[in-house]
């Protein structure tokens, strides 16, 4: 009996030590669980409105690409949309419009975005207003200031031909047109994102390279493009992803003739969802092949991004 009662007292000696273990653990916990909890109340809105208008919609596009009208599982959808010619044509177009409109922006809006950084501040502070203007102004005002210039009666036309020129407007249903509008807000937009980054090659370090007897040439060559390709690389994955998801001003460019003369895989998706005789799946399975594209952009960005922070840091 004494024996008995000894492993009694030990085992409830035990049982209390590990409550009190438990309880200590959960009064460490409880405050900074509370303290987080409290941290986060502020941003509780914007995660409940991301839950319902990003995170959920995004799932149910997926889950509805890899159903069929019954609701079973099944690739069928994939097979047929990419192995549509008209679906084939679109996601070519459009990653080729993304291309051009990323490569235009960066050859121009690079340079512009260099010497506005080493401008005055009234001069930058005056050019920052209108490029803000321009990166703002897309969608259906866009369209029209296009259809108004280079119309086959804009502004431009009638100059361009009232000197003797020529001239023949492109078509804004056409690979050219929509180039032209997407850029005239690419340019200004790359310009924005990257001016902040002209900063990191300072004026001293060209001194510097001048001191040791490099040319200018030399100093971009060597020191100025491999500091700055990181920063204009990331704002060219930036362009590419914005341009290609343009719907606005692309289906007021193009109107009825996106199924004829020219598809993109954002018109497609409309013209999926507005025609009876499509079904949802297909314009699903469009809309989850621009998410995926998308995101892989974006997590390129991220990784250039982490390599120029480099030169900051």
């Amino acid at each position: 009996m004494f024996w008995v009662a000894s492993a009694d007292l030990a085992g409830a000696s035990a049982s209390s030590t590990g409550y009190d273990a438990r309880g200590a653990t959960i009064a460490r916990v409880l405050p900074r669980l509370t303290r987080q909890l409290i941290d986060w109340l502020p941003a509780l809105p914007l995660i409940v409105l991301a839950l319902a208008l990003l995170i959920v919609p995004t799932l149910m596009v997926i889950v509805q690409s890899l159903r069929d009208d019954s609701g079973a599982w099944t690739l069928g959808g994939w097979v047929d949309t990419l192995g549509r010619r008209g679906d084939q044509r679109a996601i070519i177009t459009s990653l080729g419009l993304g291309v051009v409109c990323a490569t235009v922006s960066i050859l121009v809006g690079a340079p512009v975005a260099w010497f506005l950084a080493r401008a005055t501040i009234l001069a930058r502070a005056s050019w920052l207003s209108l490029l803000n203007v321009g990166a703002n102004f897309s969608g259906i005002g866009l369209a029209f200031g296009f259809t108004a210039s280079l119309g086959t009666y804009g502004m431009v036309t009638l100059i361009l031909q009232g000197t003797g020129i020529a001239f023949i407007p492109p078509s804004p249903a056409s690979f050219l047109g929509l180039a032209i509008g997407y850029v005239y807000s690419n340019v200004p937009l790359f310009v924005l994102l990257t001016l902040p980054a002209m900063g990191v090659v300072q004026g001293d370090s060209m001194e510097a390279a001048a001191v040791l007897g490099a040319s200018r040439l030399e100093f971009w060559r060597f020191i100025g493009l491999p500091v700055l390709a990181p920063f204009l690389a990331a704002g060219w994955l930036l362009i590419f992803t914005w341009s290609i998801g343009i719907y606005g001003l692309a289906y007021a460019l193009a109107g009825n003739a996106a199924t004829s003369q020219l598809r993109l895989m954002t018109l497609q998706i409309g013209v999926s969802l507005n025609s009876a005789a499509s079904s949802q799946e297909r314009a699903a399975v469009m809309a989850t092949l621009l998410l995926l594209i998308a995101t892989v952009s974006l997590v390129a960005y991220r990784l250039v991004v982490r390599k120029a922070v480099q030169w900051v840091d």
